[in-house]
C-alpha cells in the first residue's frame, strides 16, 4: 500500500512495485489510509510523513493497533527528529526525498526476504533473561509475565541477539540477520530500534539488563539481573 499525496510520485512508486510483481493500492489521504489498510491487509506500507489532515505519524500509530505490516516512512525533511518520531510509532525503515524508487523497491524486497526461519530454528525453545522471556516460534516477548507489544523489526532484533546470548553482534551483523545482506542504508537505524526496544522492555542503556551495549563493538543480550 502506498500512502503519498503527490500523485506523480505515488504513481511512480506504484509502477515500480507492480513491475516487481506486487499488487498495489494507492491513496493520498491519511484518513483514508487506515480503513484501506483494514480492507487490503498489506504486507508493506510506503507511508509519507507529511500527509495533509492525518499525518504519517498518526497513520502509523493507528496501523500498529491492528497491522504488523512493514512500514517504510518517507519524509521530505532531513532533521533527525522526523526520523526518530517516525520510527518511534512503529515504522521499520525510512527514506528521505528525493529518493530512488529502485532503491525503495530493493529495500522492500529485502524486508520480505528476512531470514525469520533461520532465527526461529536456532532459538526453538523459549529463552529467559531474568524477567524477560522470549518465545521465537510464538513471536512473543514477556517481562515478568506481561506481554510486550513489539514491532516485527524490534522482535527480530531481539531474536537475533538471543540466538547466541554470549556473542556481541555489530550493527553490520544485526543488519544482515534482520534486514538481510542486500539491505542498503544507514546502519545507525539499528541504534534507533534498539532504543525503542529498550524502552518497551523497561531497560535502558546505562543498566543494560536485557540488551547491553558493548562500547565500540555492538550489542549482546544481558542476564536481566
Amino acid at each position: 500500500m502506498v500512502v503519498e499525496d503527490e500523485p506523480s510520485l505515488a504513481d511512480l512508486v506504484g509502477s515500480y512495485l507492480e513491475r516487481d510483481g506486487f499488487e498495489v493500492a494507492i491513496t493520498g489521504d491519511g484518513a483514508e489510509a487506515v480503513p484501506l489498510a483494514r480492507q487490503v491487509d498489506p504486507d508493506v506500507v510506503v507511508l509519507d510523513l507529511g500527509l495533509p489532515g492525518l499525518d504519517g505519524v498518526e497513520v502509523c500509530r493507528q496501523l500498529r493497533t491492528f497491522s504488523d505490516a512493514y512500514v517504510v516512512m518517507l519524509t521530505a525533511r532531513t532533521e533527525e527528529i522526523d526520523t526518530l518520531i517516525g520510527l518511534s510509532v512503529g515504522a521499520d525503515d525510512y527514506m528521505t526525498k528525493p529518493f530512488s524508487p529502485r532503491e525503495l523497491t530493493a529495500r522492500i524486497q529485502a524486508m520480505l526476504r528476512r531470514p525469520r526461519t533461520t532465527i526461529a530454528a536456532t532459538v526453538a525453545q523459549p529463552h529467559r533473561f531474568g524477567d524477560l522471556a522470549l518465545d521465537v516460534d510464538g513471536r512473543e516477548a514477556t517481562v515478568a509475565g506481561r506481554p510486550i507489544a513489539l514491532t516485527r523489526t524490534e522482535f527480530d532484533i531481539l531474536a537475533a541477539l538471543a540466538r547466541d546470548p554470549g556473542v556481541v553482534l555489530t550493527r553490520t551483523q544485526l543488519i544482515e540477520a534482520v534486514w538481510g545482506p542486500s539491505w542498503v542504508g544507514d546502519e545507525h537505524l539499528v541504534d534507533v530500534h534498539i532504543g525503542h526496544l529498550r524502552r518497551k522492555l523497561g531497560d535502558d542503556a546505562t543498566r543494560g539488563r536485557y540488551v547491553r551495549t558493548i562500547r565500540g563493538v555492538g550489542y549482546r543480550m544481558g542476564t536481566g539481573s
